[in-house]
């Protein structure tokens, strides 16, 4: 929230002032972590008077020495807001900076020499890199796997931007593509722990992958023993569904009753 205190008024020299109060209320004030005089989510009241203004400059028309030096600053800055683990302004940071870090000239302008182009390059390269660090802390996975490809662009053995492109391919299923791009990283750097880590993470993710398509279920892994409810043909029933034994026992017992009968009959 924004008090003005006074209003535009022409100073000395010419330029226009403004003095005013801004009231910054605690979630915005240096986020969660305070500078050392100022415990964290501290309200602050400030006092501003704006002696002067300029427009916003625009890179091409700027020399390129100017514009390495101020888009280096703007990257320092995202640098600053990364270590404070503030990564959204990290970013818009490191976006300003690559805005800057651009060879395009007017053509009034004189092309930028091999050295300032191989100059503007390394600083956009430690941008992008930077960037795709910030986006994924964002979970912005898609953006931060754009952002390794303009790497690459740039500097295609960037052993950073192939990793973090290799992982990221390998979390998404693309297992041929981030396998070829890990061992790019690994023939430049074969001694760096983390992608042996990353390798081998690929190589069972891929090796379940295809134990998964190939594997066929029987009948009993699925349903256990019992699997008697599930077959087709169903188990032959029994003849009259009364068991042979329970026949022979009855034969017997008729077969007695006729005996007895008979020699009753014979007596009388």
């Amino acid at each position: 929230m924004v008090e003005p205190l006074g209003r535009w008024a022409e100073a000395e020299s010419g330029t226009q002032r403004l003095e005013a109060e801004i009231w910054d209320p605690p979630a915005m004030t240096l986020m969660r972590r305070g500078e050392p005089d100022i415990p964290a989510w501290a309200p602050l009241l400030y006092q501003l008077e704006l002696l002067d203004f300029r427009e916003k400059l625009e890179p091409l028309s700027l020399p390129i020495p100017d514009r390495i030096r101020i888009g280096n600053q703007k990257r320092e800055r995202g640098n600053f807001y990364f270590q404070r683990e503030e990564y959204g302004m990290a970013a818009q940071a490191y976006c300003m900076a690559l805005d800057m870090l651009t060879t395009h000239t007017n053509d009034s302008q004189r092309c930028a020499s091999e050295e300032e182009d191989e100059e503007v390059n390394d600083y956009r390269v430690k941008c992008l890199n930077n960037l795709a660090a910030a986006q994924l802390k964002l979970g912005q996975v898609d953006e931060a796997l754009h952002t390794s490809r303009d790497v690459l662009f740039l500097d295609p053995q960037n052993v950073k931007a192939l990793f973090r492109k290799g992982k990221l391919l390998s979390d998404k299923g693309e297992y041929e593509e981030a396998m070829e791009t890990l061992k790019k990283a690994l023939k430049l750097e074969p001694s760096t722990k983390a992608i042996h880590a990353e390798l081998s993470k690929l190589v069972k993710r891929q090796a379940g992958e295809n134990e998964t398509q190939n594997w066929q279920a029987k009948p009993a892994q699925v349903f256990g023993e019992n699997i008697a409810p599930f077959l087709t043909r169903p188990p032959e029933k029994k003849l009259f569904g009364i068991s042979w034994k329970f026949l022979l026992g009855a034969l017997v017992v008729a077969l007695g009753s006729l005996v007895t009968s008979v020699v009753l009959s014979a007596r009388n």
